[in-house]
């Protein structure tokens, strides 16, 4: 596994509305058709709760109002050369509806119950599910 860039640091908005969790199709980056949470790599000198407040707005246009640490996994992507570790948050938002912001990311949003999870998952998602973390 020495071919793998990183260990890079990404930070993922867990939003659960109604018992249902927020997933995004991917589209035009590594991971493209798999369904996972709004988020992003951490930007030098940004705390992790920002960078998931920044990207949830930018990727949804959902606003963040409380963000909070739930835990955190290691993603190998070895087909694209890449490590991840994501810090997942659970986050509360403002009332609204997602959005698809960012088209060429981001095919579209639906939200899922836990046990029904669409296939296939992005790495971060099926590794805390595998973890055994529930919202």
């Amino acid at each position: 596994m020495t071919d793998l860039r990183g260990p890079l640091v990404g930070a993922a908005a867990i939003v659960v509305r109604d018992g249902r969790v927020l997933l995004g199709e991917r589209q035009g980056a590594h991971g493209a058709g798999q369904w996972a949470f709004p988020g992003g790599k951490v930007d030098a000198g940004e705390d992790s709760a920002a960078t998931v407040a920044r990207e949830l707005a930018e990727e949804t246009g959902l606003v963040a109002t409380a963000v909070r640490p739930v835990a955190w996994t290691t993603d190998l992507f070895p087909a694209d050369g890449l490590h991840y570790v994501t810090l997942h948050h659970a986050v509360d938002v403002a009332p609204g509806e997602p959005r698809v912001l960012e088209p060429d990311k981001c095919r579209g949003w639906g939200w899922f119950g836990w046990d029904a999870l669409p296939a296939p998952l992005f790495a971060p998602v099926a590794n805390l599910a595998a973890q055994g973390w529930r919202p």
